[in-house]
């Protein structure tokens, strides 16, 4: 699922909104944003932010997306005009079979300012 989450022109969009979106478009038409969370991050020499997105799958077909979602991201270029992706990982993953078949996949991203 493509979710154009701020109508404002793309130069005034916050990092954030960028890398949702295209995490959204990774994951596909099947995904369902349930949260976002965002906390800066700095080390001595480079600043960013650490995201946390959960993302839900439900239905029969929607778990091989799942599946396929969490065999992309780590290996993922993404490209964020004025961020780096330094690191994307899977936090952690919950199938469940009732009262239908849900995988629900917390994602870890880390974006660095990049310039």
């Amino acid at each position: 699922m493509q979710i154009d989450l701020i109508a404002a022109p793309r130069a005034r969009r916050a990092p954030w909104t960028q890398m949702l979106n295209a995490l959204l478009r990774l994951a596909g038409r099947q995904a369902e944003l349930v949260s976002h969370g965002e906390r800066p991050w700095a080390s001595a020499t480079f600043s960013g932010s650490r995201h946390t997105v959960v993302l839900t799958f439900a239905g029969a077909g929607a778990q091989a997306a799942g599946e396929a979602f969490i065999a992309a991201l780590p290996e993922h270029e993404f490209t964020l005009p004025g961020q780096l992706v330094a690191d994307a990982t899977v936090a952690a993953v919950n199938h469940a079979m009732l009262p239908e078949p849900v995988l629900t996949v917390e994602a870890e991203l880390l974006l660095l300012d990049d310039g």
